[in-house]
């Protein structure tokens, strides 16, 4: 089990305590505090910034859907957001394009999902959990954490410049992408097996699919990665360009014009946007994202979402894995707090398993994503032993065991290797490609 450093005997006498201290208040973070704070817990929330704030990781999953229900704000997404009824792939060695929609999983009850606006999604969880009684904090950046046996002294900086420290029982990390423990703890590895990094926009006018096939987000391949196209209810559509980061350092001009370049890789989406304005002319640009916790759960301390993990965004994971890690902490956190750590040994590994599994079960399709099989399984879908089906199992959220998918699953990946191996050439082109990316990544890192 793994345990930071027990707090100095000096450290300084707490301003304010609690039974459940959560940094961050995303998806991960809100779910949590709300759940604890509908069963009479004193939690408190801590967000660096003030909601709403820009946020990227618009495109929800079917299983989002039964997350929202339990918290009683599906309504409320459903009014916010634009309905998601699957995915469309492009591929530029095809002349066709592929559609599949989430209604032919296996399980039929999860047919959409739907595309938000972050901004709008975090703000309305976030006053979820301040209804249900959670006390939640705008401003507020965690800086320091240490732990002893009666749980963790944390020191917040606030956004005037003054800091405060709390007391807490239990401590949730669900940071995000700061991986504040996992920082601390130096247990977060970038993914061995990929390394990517994104550029990307909204745009006014882009052209969409037509009537009900709107709200689905596009897949298009292109030769330094792939493009995601996501329209939002307000008209606006998120692109995004999801390439290796040697091709995002070869930039030698201003990031929304190398933007525009980028897309023009990519003919069939540059039509798509050929009367598209860019909103602000604003391009965000993030490296080296992909990474793994060595451990996500310790005595006295959760880590949620992408706090603990961040895998390559192709199939809309992320929302999903930090809401669904928040659902899976409550019994620890109960358990934690009425039994204390050593009552809560079943509930840390059950946490551990859990938290673990999707990031997992999406990694497979990931690293195998510009594969040449990969892209003409997609390009060209089949339904032999119920194979497809098992996929958009996956594709839509459902990994968690509440739908049997393992044995038609495991029979797609091995027709995958069967047909990699039949093509020996194309796939040892594949894999040259892949590690001379990698082997470039890790130089440039050195």
């Amino acid at each position: 089990m793994h345990l930071p450093p027990a707090a100095t005997p000096n450290a300084r006498k707490a301003d304010f305590s609690c039974d459940v201290l959560v940094v961050g208040g995303g998806p991960a973070g809100s779910t949590l505090a709300t759940l604890l704070a509908r069963r009479g817990c004193d939690v408190h929330v801590l967000e660096k910034e003030h909601h709403p704030r820009f946020h990227i990781g618009e495109s929800l999953l079917p299983a989002n859907v039964r997350l929202f229900e339990e918290l009683g704000v599906r309504e409320e997404v459903e009014r916010i957001g634009m309905p998601k009824w699957g995915v469309e792939f492009v591929s530029p060695r095809h002349e066709h394009c592929s559609m599949l929609e989430f209604a032919d999983a296996l399980d039929k009850s999860q047919p959409y999902a739907w595309q938000v606006r972050r901004s709008d999604l975090d703000a309305l969880l976030f006053r979820t959990a301040a209804e249900a009684g959670a006390r939640t904090l705008e401003g507020h950046r965690a800086r320091e954490v240490q732990f002893d046996a009666d749980g963790a002294l944390v020191e917040v900086e606030r956004e005037d410049g003054s800091r405060a420290t709390w007391r807490c029982r239990y401590f949730v990390d669900a940071s995000g992408r700061d991986t504040l423990l996992a920082n601390r703890l130096r247990s977060k590895e970038k993914h061995p097996d990929h390394n990517s990094s994104a550029l990307f926009g909204h745009f006014r006018n882009a052209q969409r699919l037509e009537g009900r096939l709107e709200g689905n987000i596009s897949i298009f391949w292109f030769d330094h990665g792939w493009f995601w196209f996501i329209p939002l209810a307000d008209g606006t559509t998120s692109v995004g360009a999801v390439v290796w980061p040697q091709y995002l350092k070869s930039r030698d001009k201003p990031l929304p014009d190398f933007f525009r370049d980028t897309i023009a890789l990519c003919p069939p989406l540059a039509q798509r946007l050929r009367d598209a304005e860019l909103v602000d002319g604003h391009v965000h640009a993030t490296g080296n994202y992909s990474y793994l916790g060595t451990h996500c759960v310790g005595e006295r301390y959760a880590m949620l979402g992408d706090a603990f993990a961040f895998v390559d965004p192709v199939f809309s994971s992320g929302v999903y894995l930090a809401m669904s890690s928040a659902f899976a902490a409550l019994p620890l956190v109960e358990a934690t707090l009425q039994r204390g750590p050593a009552g809560a040994v079943q509930e840390r590994t059950a946490f551990d398993r859990f938290t673990r599994q999707g990031p997992k079960e999406f990694s497979w399709f990931i690293f195998r994503m510009t594969n040449p099989t990969m892209r003409g399984f997609f390009m060209d879908p089949r339904n032999p032993l119920r194979m497809q089906e098992a996929v958009l199992t996956v594709l839509a959220g459902d990994v968690h065991g509440r739908t049997p998918f393992r044995l038609p699953l495991n029979c797609f990946k091995g027709l995958y290797y069967l047909v990699s191996a039949a093509h020996p050439v194309r796939t040892w082109k594949s894999w040259r490609a892949r590690r001379r990316n990698l082997r470039a990544v890790d130089a440039a890192a050195s």
